[in-house]
């Protein structure tokens, strides 16, 4: 059995009325890159939010390593999460100030590093997705596939255990997706850690995944890796990776 650097274990949450997740399970795999597939609103973006210890589930646990974040004092948690990082979905650079200084944000928050030793770790980041030269770019003149990169830098430049990235590759052209995807992979052996990505790019995921995870009507309902969702039985796995309008998934 892998070592399991996180689990979900029967979580349920709901907004209000509406259930999100329900009766979830899910196991990420230490040192592995997992990859989160389903439908748009499926609640993908909510078990990143859950494994950062950004929301809690109404029933259920959620688990890094032994730990069980869901019953764990704010002061705990903050110290859980110094090991954990989250690539926002549009990079969420702030605009004034230049690209080095963002992904600096961390380490002048977490860390006692003077800035000599700061400018250092942030250019190590920097030229680790290939964005050596922008240390001093403002974010308004980097393209959006450097500006995904700049935040993947800002989220490795800690150096955690576990990296959440929230649609790394939305709205990039395919030759950008490669990139990208290539990036994740390299960053994962670099920091010698595990990942978690949310993604509807399937080409991508099949590039980078170790394991892949379904989640339809708020549970996983198929878990492996790429070549065994890619051979699944699961007429619902299947049809959404067809991208078929024909099947048990309602259109």
């Amino acid at each position: 059995m892998a070592d399991v650097y996180a689990r979900l274990d029967d979580v349920t949450l709901m907004y209000g009325d509406r259930v999100i997740l329900k009766n979830c399970s899910l196991d990420v795999v230490k040192g592995a890159i997992t990859c989160i597939i389903g439908l748009s609103g499926a609640g993908k973006s909510t078990i990143v939010r859950l494994l950062d210890g950004l929301r809690k589930p109404d029933f259920g646990h959620v688990y890094i390593g032994t730990a069980d974040i869901c019953h764990m004092p704010e002061a705990h948690l903050n110290d859980v999460r110094r090991h954990i990082s989250l690539s926002f979905q549009f990079a969420a650079l702030l605009d004034s100030l230049t690209v080095g200084d963002n992904v600096a944000l961390p380490l002048r928050e977490r860390t006692q590093m003077t800035d000599a030793e700061i400018r250092k770790t942030v250019e190590d980041a920097l030229d680790s997705v290939g964005l050596a030269h922008t240390y001093d770019s403002m974010p308004s003149e980097l393209s959006g596939g450097m500006l995904k990169r700049a935040g993947f830098a800002r989220a490795i430049v800690t150096k955690p255990d576990l990296v959440l990235y929230d649609e790394p590759t939305t709205g990039l052209d395919p030759i950008v997706t490669h990139l990208i995807t290539d990036t994740i992979v390299r960053l994962r052996q670099k920091l010698d850690g595990t990942a978690v990505v949310i993604s509807h790019d399937l080409q991508s995921i099949y590039m980078m995944a170790d394991y892949v995870a379904m989640l339809f009507e708020g549970a996983i309902i198929a878990y492996g890796t790429v070549d065994e969702i890619r051979k699944s039985s699961n007429p619902i796995v299947q049809q959404f990776i067809q991208g078929s309008e024909v099947g048990p998934i309602p259109i």
